[in-house]
């Protein structure tokens, strides 16, 4: 555990825990993809109704990822933003640090979930390519816009209108990064695109690329003048015919998790497909190590709050998530996890806590930044295994 906030800390890499590349070619076999979707699985609304008791009963349960909510610097039994939220609303939260996996979870719940059951869970957190999955099985309770005000006003504009929630009612982010490209500095000169991370001469046999398909992919194809968020199949397949061509020829070492991290600060990884917080806190080391987000475009990925059919405190729920959304909140939460804060306002508060945070543009994206981030397109379960395995090949897994 972190004793201060500050870009070195550790923390768990949630986009790379069991999603290396044994891990992504065990998403189809571990998550059910295949069955899943069967139309006993999906609910809807009609079919699985939730009741709110948040009228009476002042209480929430929080499920979450380990290290990812602010703990006091001289007690790390103690959460600020959390104990500070209770005393004003008065509503009593159970915090729990017992999601390590998408795909771990997901088995977990699915079955209650699949046959409207609850969970005991008011709020979870899932990384965006599960929360589609949930959102379109219909395990997903939807909010009411007019407890969210802040949310309203202050999500960021790049995470708006997403396409498994294009109301922004079903899924809250809580935190979010970037995939773009990295470099060392000691070892090669500037990388920008990713055709010079794909072809360069002196780069060959020095670039890594990462094992998550919508990350690599979605890189190649913003490169290649698609939009990540709205593709074809063929479009899908020239990217994948370029990424091929990249490995055949040993241009790509390999594809990792964020395993990376080591060899880029080490050199012995020129440059690579990367994600920010990792390089938050290798530049923090070392200021040669740069990330990149190129002029194509940068993936923009989220880690969401839920609520889960037949939770029975929404608006308490509600009432949480409209909290984290306030600017000084969000400053607070972000000075500790490092992560993008989807916040509108949090910087100028970050300024007040940390000047040095506050001008992070991994933290804080800048207008162009967020012009330039780019969300993967929501997959059915058919483009889903299709795409996966596809990439699959190509990296060899």
């Amino acid at each position: 555990m972190r004793d201060r906030p500050h870009p070195l800390s550790p923390r768990l890499p949630r986009r790379t825990l069991l999603r290396g590349v044994a891990g992504s070619a065990a998403l189809l076999a571990t998550t059910g993809l295949a069955g899943c979707g069967t139309r006993g699985a999906r609910q809807t609304e009609a079919s699985c109704a939730s009741e709110d008791l948040s009228g009476t009963e002042k209480t929430l349960v929080f499920s979450n990822w380990p290290q990812y909510l602010d703990v006091a610097e001289d007690d790390e039994s103690r959460r600020p933003t959390l104990e500070a939220f209770q005393r004003r609303s008065g509503i009593q939260v159970s915090y729990t640090e017992d999601i390590n996996d998408n795909n771990e979870y997901f088995g977990k719940i699915r079955n209650q979930l699949a046959a409207c059951q609850p969970i005991g869970r008011d709020i979870i957190v899932l990384s965006d390519w599960m929360a589609a999955r949930v959102i379109n099985l219909g395990w997903v309770q939807r909010l009411d816009a007019g407890r969210l005000p802040n949310v309203g006003r202050n999500l960021l504009t790049s995470l708006r209108g997403r396409s498994y929630d294009p109301d922004n009612v079903l899924a809250i982010p809580w935190q979010s990064g970037l995939a773009g490209l990295a470099y060392n500095g000691r070892v090669t000169g500037e990388v920008r695109t990713v055709d010079e991370l794909l072809t360069r001469p002196d780069l060959k046999g020095r670039v890594t690329a990462l094992a998550e398909m919508r990350d690599t992919m979605g890189l190649l194809l913003a490169a290649d003048g698609h939009d990540p968020a709205n593709f074809t199949p063929v479009q899908f397949d020239e990217a994948l015919e370029k990424l091929r061509r990249a490995v055949q020829s040993g241009q790509i070492r390999r594809f990792t998790g964020n395993d990376y991290a080591a060899e880029l600060a080490r050199g012995d990884v020129a440059a690579c497909v990367a994600w920010s917080g990792d390089v938050i806190q290798l530049a923090a080391e070392d200021a040669r190590v740069r990330f990149v987000a190129p002029d194509s475009g940068v993936m923009l990925y989220s880690d969401n709050m839920l609520v889960p059919n037949r939770a029975t405190h929404r608006a308490n729920a509600e009432a949480l998530m409209d909290y984290y959304y306030e600017p000084a909140v969000a400053a607070q939460l972000a000075a500790y996890v490092n992560y993008i804060c989807p916040v509108q306002g949090a910087q100028a508060e970050m300024e007040k806590i940390d000047p040095e945070l506050a001008t992070n543009p991994l933290i804080f994206p800048d207008a162009a930044l967020q012009a330039r981030s780019k969300v993967f397109m929501s997959l059915d379960e058919t483009r889903e295994r299709e795409y996966e395995s596809k990439f699959q090949q190509v990296i060899g897994g």
